[in-house]
């Protein structure tokens, strides 16, 4: 398949948001403007970008603890039916930032600190094996269709493009999931990834996080191109640790090194 044909990046471009803010439902993306971007790691749905919206929101403190998802509310300020909205909360759920209470319904929750640390750390383990395995095992085109890739994303960091970004980014782990030929290995990195996408998007709201993480993936580009296996795998590590320290940063969680997390 041509390169941009799959890979393609979308053109830089302020957020659309539908109607008045309401409580809980600050800066949700609407659906008359969402265009799903495909990816090879995972297809961005609509209930995937308003809980990436909404995880942002919870981590940077503009939804506090206990406040009250309404799904109907949200349904409206986004511009759509109540099964995405449904659907994102249940995510949401499933990674500890959102929890259902009784007589309240979804509610912002305190996630555990220590349960998001061990998922970074499976998470930075699962894709240091992905990128072992396709320092050894990508086939020519699989690393320059990455490498092009990576080259494109400079575009993104320097136009300040978040919402760009993220979509490349999940191409970009998506080309390194595939690259390892490993399908089991593929699929648990990839279920790893998507429960902690709302905390991995969030990250890029701290300054200078898309410059520090376009470089980090330079170091594993690198490495994947001269077939260095256990340098790409130290350096992904890396790169989700630093993802991590990312997040707790902008949540105001103490950080912990990456030997530690």
């Amino acid at each position: 398949m041509p390169f941009q044909a799959a890979c393609r990046i979308p053109p830089a471009g302020p957020g659309h948001y539908a109607g008045a803010a309401r409580p809980g439902t600050q800066g949700l993306p609407s659906a008359r403007n969402f265009t799903a971007v495909p990816s090879p790691a995972a297809p961005a749905t609509r209930a995937e970008a308003l809980a990436e919206t909404l995880a942002e929101r919870i981590v940077s403190g503009a939804l506090k603890p206990g406040q009250r998802l309404d799904e109907q509310a949200l349904a409206a300020e986004a511009g759509m039916s109540r099964t995405p909205v449904r659907e994102a909360l249940r995510r949401l759920t499933a990674t500890g930032l959102v929890e259902l209470r009784p007589h309240r319904g979804a509610v912002v929750a305190s996630p555990a600190p220590d349960g998001l640390r061990a998922a970074f750390e499976l998470l930075a383990e699962m894709e240091a094996l992905c990128a072992r395995w396709s320092a050894l095992r990508m086939a020519p085109q699989e690393r320059a269709a990455l490498e092009e890739l990576h080259h494109a994303m400079a575009a993104l960091v320097r136009a300040g493009d978040r919402t760009g970004y993220r979509a490349a980014n999940r191409r970009l782990h998506g080309l390194i999931y595939a690259g390892a030929h490993n399908p089991p290995l593929a699929e648990v990195a990839q279920s790893t990834h998507q429960r902690l996408a709302p905390f991995r998007g969030a990250q890029f709201e701290a300054p200078e996080r898309l410059a520090r993480s376009h470089a980090e993936h330079g170091q594993v580009v690198a490495c994947l191109m001269r077939a260095d296996a256990e340098g790409a795998a130290e350096a992904m590590r890396r790169h989700i640790f630093s993802s991590g320290a990312s997040w707790e940063s902008i949540s105001g969680r103490p950080e912990r090194s990456e030997r530690r997390i």
